[in-house]
């Protein structure tokens, strides 16, 4: 199936995403606690205002905002009954924005966990997780999408129901894991276990990779993890501009543009195809990554040594994938409810 975002991939030789939701909107007036969902049509000129960041930046592919559109999220702010609305809208103002840029731009549809813990060590049931995605899904598409993205999920059993759901519905697909626990995933998936997940669909996700995480080194170095199974697939990297930091009451991301720039070019150097940011990146990051991705020329795959001398430490000694690898003795207890900040 060819459409937008299956023809960009065909084109392009990297992919330049966009950055931080919750970062740009909280800059907005956006209140930590309320949906940024329910601003799609509460707020809908700064919502456009979030995408054509983006595009000015010079993104090619930029995500939705409705991250947390789907029933078990929005029921926290008693809007289970607005999943169609809420994720359409989202879609709709992503599109006249994508439209209207003179340039190919692809909007890509973002679907967030459940933010619940699937059996059988949670209540969540396989099929009303699947109910949940596929009711999202349905109105993602309907609003325009032209590629599902699922993102910051932990578990397996997650991302098996986001699949299923996202095959009844006939659009690409792409899916992104974070690996933030000594290398793995809160759930212990690691780079290896994805790169097999993956090519368990049918169909497969069109693109495949991580976000959010820790730094910008330890993204890279699952990166690697996944370039390292000799997959095919195209490799999605949307890391954090830097780490957090708590600066008079706020989360603070301490990556400079430079950083990013830096980063976007070890990623594509890493085996990335799609490459973008998460938490804390701003359009000042986007910009100097789209001109890095521009000017610098592909070098080698660089190494760990490499990485660190540029982007700094890794939060862990390892990936998670040697054996007997500390899976990381502090599992925060998120349940999935993160969001891209």
């Amino acid at each position: 199936m060819t459409n937008a975002f299956t023809k960009m991939l065909a084109e392009k030789d990297v992919i330049l995403a966009d950055g931080a939701t919750g970062t740009n909107l909280f800059n907005m007036g956006l209140q930590s606690g309320d949906a940024p969902e329910l601003w799609n049509t509460d707020e809908p000129g700064n919502i456009k205002k979030l995408y054509q960041f983006a595009v000015d930046a010079g993104s090619d592919l930029f995500l939705t905002n409705t991250f947390g559109g789907n029933a078990s999220r929005l029921k926290l702010h008693d809007a289970q009954g607005r999943v169609a609305e809420l994720n359409r809208v989202g879609v709709e103002l992503g599109r006249e924005v994508a439209d209207k840029a003179g340039r190919p731009v692809v909007v890509a549809a973002s679907v967030g966990p459940t933010g619940e813990i699937m059996e059988p060590v949670g209540e969540l049931s396989h099929s009303l997780a699947v109910e949940m995605f596929h009711e999202q899904a349905d109105a993602l598409k309907d609003g325009g999408a032209d590629v599902l993205w699922v993102e910051t999920i932990s578990a397996p059993e997650e991302f098996r129901a986001a699949a299923e759901a996202f095959a009844m519905v006939g659009l690409p697909w792409a899916g992104t894991m974070s690996f933030d626990t000594a290398g793995r995933t809160m759930m212990g998936v690691t780079s290896a276990d994805m790169v097999q997940l993956v090519e368990e669909f049918d169909p497969a996700p069109t693109a495949f990779g991580a976000n959010c995480g820790t730094g910008a080194s330890d993204i890279l170095r699952t990166v690697l993890g996944f370039a390292a199974q000799g997959t095919e697939r195209p490799i999605i990297s949307k890391g954090n501009a830097g780490i957090p930091k708590y600066v008079d009451g706020h989360i603070h991301y301490d990556g400079t543009p430079e950083l990013m720039a830096e980063y976007a070019v070890m990623a594509r150097n890493c085996g990335a195809k799609i490459i973008g940011g998460c938490c804390g990146t701003r359009p000042e990051h986007l910009s100097a990554m789209r001109e890095a991705l521009d000017t610098r020329p592909r070098g080698d795959r660089p190494t760990l040594e490499q990485i660190t001398d540029v982007l700094g430490p890794f939060s862990s000694a390892s990936d998670g994938t040697e054996e007997g690898a500390d899976t990381g003795s502090e599992r925060r207890g998120r349940g999935g409810r993160r969001r891209r900040a």
